[in-house]
């Protein structure tokens, strides 16, 4: 059956199991039903908090979903602990443990179950964890190290049942002030130093500006805190001189058990902004902290209590007053639109950090809850830039996903350009552009587009990835690479950092640096398996070095994973000189004809 039959969605799996079950129901059947059921019903209402769903549950196991590798930890780190509490007065012989493991991949998914190797992966995870522990693949530990007061021990590369390659694994504990992993293996810390400015980088050191924690107990604070410091990044983007990491890297650090310091240590900042929100519908009360990474030393603090009416004020007061922390670097002529109170009012800001806050979590029903708050607040104020530049971004998105459906691109095209009406210094609707000149095959008219966004936020690493592609499709790959090492450096942690190296890696061995382009390829692979390019890029990268063995043992890796991938994949990549396209699959044939 082809691929199109099935929906397929990224999600983390949790794969949840009981230890000792059976010998206990040879005990006392009544009771360790009992037992179970007040477990399970912690852990799904825990898994819940944190945005999970369960979608399967046979005897002693749970199966649940989650949008955020980092939810998933953090959940399952509080059912742990809650397991553990339960346990408490409980005699040796009925303390009821859970084994998890958790991957990050690819589902199929029809109606409310999901499928697939990955979902196996999980499943086979959890069988190789310690009782009361908890083991991720290598998949979800690319997308989780740093993000969380976590410890993590490496395992190795293990061989699991049915499972046709190897799978990197890590068993992981929360980090609990002074304490050692007990684990044997290869401690990684979370915690290491980093340099303290964009790795990469000369000028100023560059600023994070962290989620901002809701404390209330109501979750629909969460969107409101992730706005604010979203809007806050936004407006420091403005001022040129200083770097900013982007928030698509910053939005994954929401643990509050990871200090703001190890958090900017982690991103490379020089500068980290943190903060606490409360809010009760009628007022608003904020704290808000700047601190030198480098010197681990707080610069200012500040507490704010306003009505929430007044929220868009604040966030120009709060951003203003960021920025003459540092004023002895500012070039206050480049300041004058930096926190201009946005076009859109109260309630459509509302909606659109909502949408926003939905479509982080990637998964298929927060990405129609996004559209669905998109749209609303379109109706409701058809002049919102902010609002304008969601939607085509989310149409882009799903165009990408289609490999460059025309319908979605016009789209694209279509609120841009109204989004440009609006706001002209905006750099989104500029790069939205470019990238969908990419997608119709058209490289070279992406290029200005792209400049222009870069020229007015230079900390925009979505523009550098596109401009770095930009330039492989025109056949200057030397000059691609530096383009996708900027947009690393300004999001570390980007959600979709598997397509900028994928791209680097095809940039990489186009230019004959076939070590490099393997590597870059790994780094791709690991935080998203399916992504066909990179795997194509690998392939062709052994082959090319005569390492005919491994390039095979690659192919079949593509072929579990796209049993649908055709050479034609390979010619549909938009390149102006198609020997480009050709030297891919040139490599690809001498690994799979070779005897």
């Amino acid at each position: 059956m082809s691929e199109e039959s099935f929906t397929r969605q990224l999600a983390t799996i949790v794969c949840i199991d009981a230890v000792g079950f059976s010998r206990m129901m040879g005990i006392d059947e009544e009771r360790t039903l009992s037992a179970l059921e007040n477990r399970h019903a912690a852990i799904t209402q825990i898994c819940e908090s944190f945005a999970g769903r369960t979608f399967g549950a046979a005897g002693d196991s749970i199966m649940v979903e989650f949008g955020s590798p980092i939810d998933s930890l953090r959940a399952a780190f509080e059912f742990q602990d809650e397991i553990a509490r339960l346990n408490e007065n409980e005699p040796d012989s009925w303390k009821m443990a859970f084994r998890v493991g958790i991957n990050t991949g690819d589902a199929i998914v029809r109606g409310d179950l999901l499928f697939g190797d990955d979902v196996n992966i999980a499943a086979r995870l959890q069988e190789i964890s310690p009782g009361g522990g908890l083991t991720i693949s290598d998949t979800t530990y690319e997308h989780v190290r740093g993000k969380s007061a976590a410890t993590f021990t490496f395992l190795g590369e293990k061989r699991l049942k049915h499972i046709a390659y190897p799978i990197g694994a890590y068993t992981c504990r929360r980090l609990l002030s002074g304490a050692e992993s007990g684990d044997s293996g290869s401690p990684v810390s979370t915690q290491e130093t980093v340099s303290t400015k964009v790795p990469g980088s000369v000028g100023p050191p560059a600023i994070a500006v962290l989620p901002f924690r809701n404390i209330t107990s109501d979750l629909g604070g969460d969107f409101i805190a992730d706005g604010i410091s979203g809007d806050i990044a936004a407006g420091l983007a403005n001022i040129r001189w200083l770097p900013v990491i982007s928030r698509s890297s910053t939005f994954q650090f929401r643990d509050e058990n990871l200090d703001a310091i190890s958090a900017g240590k982690t991103l490379g900042a020089g500068y980290v902004v943190s903060g606490t929100i409360a809010c009760d519908g009628t007022r608003l009360r904020l704290n808000a902290t700047l601190e030198d990474v480098a010197a681990a030393r707080t610069v200012w603090t500040r507490r704010y209590d306003r009505k929430f009416s007044s929220l868009l004020e604040l966030q120009d007061e709060l951003g203003s007053e960021i920025v003459s922390m540092l004023e002895q670097q500012v070039d206050r002529a480049e300041q004058a639109r930096t926190f201009k109170t946005p076009w859109e009012d109260l309630d459509t800001w509302q909606l659109v950090r909502r949408g926003r806050w939905h479509m982080q979590k990637r998964t298929s029903e927060d990405t129609k809850a996004a559209i669905e708050c998109f749209e609303k607040a379109l109706k409701d104020d058809p002049n919102s830039s902010a609002t304008l530049n969601e939607i085509a971004w989310w149409y882009f998105w799903r165009a990408w996903l289609r490999l460059g459906d025309p319908s979605d691109l016009g789209k694209v095209e279509k609120y841009s350009m109204r989004a440009l009406y609006m706001d002209s210094q905006d750099a989104r609707p500029h790069a939205y552009l470019g990238a969908c000149e990419i997608m119709r095959k058209r490289p070279g008219r992406a290029v200005g587009y792209l400049q222009e966004a870069i020229r007015i936020d230079p900390s925009f690493a979505f523009a550098y990835s596109a401009l770095g592609s930009s330039n492989l499709l025109l056949g200057i790959p030397e000059k691609a690479v530096g383009f996708f090492k900027d947009a690393e450096r300004l999001s570390p942690f980007d959600i979709y950092q598997f397509h900028n190296l994928g791209e680097l890696a095809s940039a990489q061995f186009h230019m004959g640096m076939w070590e490099e382009a393997i590597d870059s390829a790994d780094r791709s692979i690991v935080l998203s398996p399916r992504y066909f390019l990179s795997r194509l890029v690998k392939i062709g990268s052994l082959a090319s070095m005569d390492r005919i063995a491994e390039a095979k043992t690659e192919i079949t890796i593509l072929n579990q994973r796209l049993p649908e991938f055709t050479l034609e994949r390979m010619e549909w990549i938009p390149y102006v000189d198609a020997s480009y396209n050709r030297k891919l699959i040139t490599a690809f044939e001498k690994a799979l004809n070779h005897e």
